[in-house]
């Protein structure tokens, strides 16, 4: 008999902002792979009698590959088991939900896919900053800050990304910050424009450093900006009330 495989987003952090279908289809589950994001809170409350498989990235190294993930599902799922891959944020923005989804139909495994509220979103308006506003932005572009390093080219314009009036909001990006500035600012984004680093969203040592797009490179690095962090660009940054380095 096959089981069924559930895509989850947990959503931003802690339990209170997971959707009451998260808590049902996790609590049913065999199977839980997961890694980190979701965070201390959630991660403690996965079901005691399930198999958790822990497929992280700690300290750049991966505990499973992406293809050995999705192999561990499509396996365990076809042993008769109810299988959960545990997302933080939204599966479907930047979770790799969307490579997991065609392989589990690819070998014609049931597959429902539990949205989350994005960090994307969450994560900036719980510190003050709405990523849309009518005087400071009118749209909001999302980008990862780590593209799949076995493209042969970028997907990333940055020409394109430096014209956009609103919103820029970057997900992964810690690493590549130095660059994304640089690359912003080379092709005429003002160094001026606000930005903000928040770390670790909702979780309780959450931290929020704020630059430009002039100094936020340097003042990520002597704060020690680690991720998982949400980076946001643009002037609706002005709205956040903190002192530019916040517990």
């Amino acid at each position: 008999m096959t089981g069924k495989a559930y895509l989850v987003g947990s959503g931003p952090g802690g339990l209170g902002l997971m959707t009451i279908r998260a808590r049902e289809v996790i609590d049913s589950a065999d199977v839980v792979l997961y890694d980190q994001l979701p965070g201390e809170e959630i991660l403690a409350t996965l079901p005691k009698n399930a198999e958790r498989i822990d497929c992280g990235k700690y300290g750049g190294s991966h505990t499973l590959e992406q293809d050995e993930i999705e192999a561990l599902m499509v396996e365990r799922v076809k042993a008769g088991k109810t299988v959960v891959r545990l997302k933080g944020g939204d599966p479907f923005l930047f979770g790799r939900g969307g490579e997991e989804i065609e392989t589990l139909r690819e070998h014609g495994i049931r597959v429902e896919v539990v949205p989350g509220v994005t960090s994307a979103i969450a994560v900036p308006e719980m510190v003050g900053i709405p990523v849309t506003h009518r005087r400071y932005a009118s749209q909001v572009t999302f980008i990862t800050g780590h593209e799949d390093p076995t493209k042969p080219e970028s997907a990333l314009d940055w020409e394109v990304l430096a014209r956009l009036k609103g919103t820029l909001v970057i997900l992964m990006g810690v690493k590549n910050l130095p660059a994304i500035a640089a690359s912003l600012t080379a092709h005429g984004k003002d160094p001026a424009t606000p930005v903000a680093i928040i770390e670790r969203g909702l979780r309780p040592d959450q931290r929020v450093t704020v630059g430009t797009l002039a100094d936020v490179a340097e003042k990520a690095r002597a704060a020690g900006v680690r991720p998982p962090a949400v980076i946001v660009i643009g002037g609706v940054v002005e709205l956040y009330e903190g002192d530019g380095l916040s517990e």
